[in-house]
Parts: C-alpha cells; structure tokens; sequence
C-alpha cells in the first residue's frame, strides 16, 4: 500500500460555522452520503467483476460504508430526527460531468481518482468537525470517521495504481485535483457535507 497525500483546498470558516448552526440537518445529508458511498462501491462491483482486487476492496468499502450509515442513524434516532429523501448533491454531480466517459479505461480512472478526491475531502472536513464540535461525543465520532476516509482516499489510488501507469495516476490526479478545487469553489456554501 503507498502512502498518498492529497493536498485539496482548505474548507472555508463559512462551511463550519454553517454546519455548526444546523448540526441535525448537516447530520441528516451525512447519513445520505454514506448510504450513496456503499452503493457507489457496490456500483463499482458490478461494472468491473474481472478486476478481482477492485471487486474485493469495494466490497469492504462497501460494507463499512454502511456500517457508518448505521452509526450516523443511531445519532439522528437519538435526536428524534428522521432521514429525508435523498437530493442530488451538485457537488458531485460537478465532479462528474469532468469524467472522460468516452474511453473505458480513461473512465475507470476518473471513477477510481474522483472517489478518492471525494474521500479526500470528506476526511478534511469530518477532520474539522472532530476539531471543532463542542459535543466530546461527537468529537470522538467524527474523528474515526476521518480516519477512516483517509484510508478511503488511499484504497482509490492504490487501485488506480495497480490497474495504470503511476505517471499516468499522477498526471491526471493532478487534474483532479483541480477539479474539485474549482467544484468547492463555484457552489454555494451549504451545512451539506460537499
């Protein structure tokens, strides 16, 4: 396994303080997200059912993925809240329209290096989120997550590095990269996750 680093655009004060002032909303789109990222990995299964090391590793994403589902649903039970119907996240949608659909192996790529820029910044703000809540519990909470997505993030360059040219990972990485930068950039701030 290698050790990346990806070094996105810092989360602005605008976006913690407008979670922090609707934490149960921020909660609620936090379990949808989770709930999209299993699906998305068991996506990923059934695209790509040769690729035996991808089909393994998604289905672990997979399952954990909706094991912190069922943790954020514990808190949002706890809060007598309940979960919405889920929205587009424009974000993502973004990201997507920046995938190079006409080539399998270039969308391959772009699926494996988009899922780790969204890993990527799900890490820094859940990062921030176990900086800054007042709630030691949630603190705590928020930090495992983060920890998690950072693995997260590393599972999607690993795969991209093992099924392409590492030069071929970087440079388009580096596309990525940017990419979001100018996502995070062009939405309106939200108590969203993304």
């Amino acid at each position: 396994m290698n050790h990346w680093k990806l070094k996105l655009a810092s989360t602005s004060c605008e976006w913690l303080q407008s979670v922090q002032k609707n934490f149960d909303a921020f909660l609620i789109d936090h379990a949808l997200n989770e709930r999209k990222a299993s699906a998305s990995a068991m996506t990923l299964v059934a695209h790509y059912p040769d690729r035996a090391e991808l089909v393994e590793v998604m289905i672990e994403l997979a399952i954990e993925e909706l094991n912190h589902f069922k943790q954020v649903m514990k808190i949002i039970t706890s809060r007598n809240l309940i979960i919405e119907n889920e929205k587009k996240d424009p974000y993502v949608n973004e990201l997507r329209r920046h995938m190079k659909k006409s080539d399998s192996e270039a969308y391959l790529l772009d699926r494996l290096l988009s899922g780790a820029v969204i890993e990527a910044r799900g890490e820094e703000r859940f990062c921030l989120l176990a900086e800054n809540l007042s709630d030691q519990a949630l603190r705590s909470f928020y930090a495992r997550i983060s920890a998690s997505e950072a693995r997260h993030f590393c599972l999607f360059l690993d795969l991209a590095d093992k099924y392409f040219h590492r030069k071929t990972v970087e440079d388009r990485l580096s596309e990525w990269i940017e990419i979001e930068k100018l996502a995070i950039e062009s939405l309106p701030i939200t108590n969203r996750l993304h």
